[in-house]
């Protein structure tokens, strides 16, 4: 068996199959691995984000989940990594509700879910923002999108199309002799040939995405930076930021604070789901 450093090199999954933002909020973490303790990573991850990293990622084996009905989050990532006889897996996913069990509650009450994902992997929260030495940029790619944009002159980037969630915002403030580029949902370029476009510009105005998780842990500051955050059902769902984001207002979005899952409650309904039936008697029907 190769060696690194004096100890076996061993085979690592990563339990993230998607989104977008959380694989490449995950990318530091996987490549921790890689280059500290000399791991094969191998990362199964939803099919058509395979295009987005499988050039710029040359260090991860991608495997591609093609299940279209729930069984992308976890059991099919499983069963994909023992087939290639992964030794030891990374479980990354802050919260899913059909395996609350996984979930450590404690951790959930006090981190935010990019924190939890570092805490529960070991590895220090500041590689988050070392996303550059994960890559390799596609330097053609990267012209290639450039030239098909048409910029002249100052612009600015737009994007508020996540692959769940779009939004809207008073665009009143933006001087109209600023070039507006967009980044729309259907792009065929991976979504790292940007950095070159977004650093370049004068201000970037994204949604809370895979995008401005980029921008953020790539550590881009040519551009004002402003952050629209997103829906979120259960609570908010924002990651710590560690650039100088301005915060712009999403009606769709309060900003009282939302409720939140509770792991434990929900692990314990799952493992001891209640009784049915009628009960027996006027007592028995009290404890429930």
């Amino acid at each position: 068996m190769l060696r690194h450093n004096m100890r076996e090199i061993m085979k690592r999954g990563i339990i993230q199959s998607r989104g977008l933002g959380d694989i490449i909020i995950a990318l530091p973490i996987a490549h921790y691995y890689y280059t500290e303790h000399g791991d094969e990573i191998y990362w199964p991850i939803c099919q058509e984000f395979i295009e987005h990293f499988q050039r710029h990622v040359p260090w991860v084996t991608w495997l591609p989940c093609v299940d279209k009905t729930g069984l992308f989050f976890y059991e099919e990532p499983v069963q994909l990594l023992a087939e290639v006889g992964v030794e030891d897996t990374l479980y990354l996913y802050q919260y899913l509700s059909s395996y609350p069990e996984l979930t450590d509650p404690e951790l959930f009450s006090i981190l935010k879910f990019d924190q939890y994902k570092y805490w529960i992997a070991g590895v220090p929260f500041l590689r988050k923002w070392r996303l550059s030495e994960c890559i390799t940029r596609d330097v053609e790619a990267e012209e290639d999108l450039l030239a098909s944009l048409g910029i002249s002159g100052d612009y600015c980037v737009i994007h508020t199309e996540a692959s769940d969630y779009s939004v809207k915002f008073d665009r009143s403030w933006i001087d109209p002799g600023v070039q507006v580029i967009e980044i729309k949902g259907n792009e065929t370029y991976s979504i790292l040939n940007w950095i070159p476009i977004i650093s370049g510009a004068s201000k970037f105005i994204g949604i809370d995405s895979s995008i401005a998780n980029m921008v953020d842990s790539m550590g881009i500051c040519g551009p004002d930076l402003y952050w629209i955050r997103k829906r979120n059902p259960g609570w908010d769902g924002c990651p710590v930021l560690g650039s100088t984001w301005t915060i712009i207002e999403n009606e769709d979005v309060p900003m009282e604070d939302r409720t939140r899952v509770n792991p434990r409650m929900e692990a314990d309904r799952k493992l001891n789901p209640p009784r049915s039936g009628y009960p027996t008697s006027f007592m028995s029907a009290l404890k429930k």
